[in-house]
């Protein structure tokens, strides 16, 4: 299996949700609103994707300054694709384009909060946050 990683491949709303939905993250996402779909893609500082072929198999989409701080805000990986180093993979290549000076946080997916710890995250007990309405 020879997949391709890419930072500046564009993707489309409809190629997200099918990725989301093969990796369970679709569960906690506004799937169904494509117009919102394609404004968190639109919206995002930097998205890395993985590939097979034509076929997009994985995405990190993350929000970040730069400098600072970056917001790993979706980690999804087909799940036919996972247990094979493409998470790691997707983390990695967007750390490389953050850089040494940027931090990287992220809100794990319940089902996946014991993954992080395996690739290098650190837990934090210290994060708030004010709940969407909608």
């Amino acid at each position: 299996m020879s997949i391709r990683y890419s930072s500046d491949t564009v993707i489309s709303a409809e190629q997200f949700v099918v990725v989301l939905n093969a990796s369970t993250l679709g569960e906690r996402r506004p799937v169904d609103d494509l117009a919102r779909m394609q404004a968190m893609i639109d919206n995002a500082d930097l998205i890395v994707t993985a590939w097979d072929g034509e076929k997009l198999i994985g995405v990190a989409r993350t929000i970040t300054d730069w400098c600072y701080a970056a917001y790993l805000s979706d980690l999804a990986v087909d799940q036919s694709y996972q247990k094979q180093g493409l998470g790691r993979q997707l983390i990695e290549a967007t750390r490389e384009k953050l850089g040494d000076q940027c931090s990287l946080v992220l809100l794990a997916a319940p089902a996946a909060a014991d993954y992080y710890a395996k690739v290098g995250f650190e837990s934090i007990k210290n994060g708030w946050q004010i709940k969407r309405t909608s």
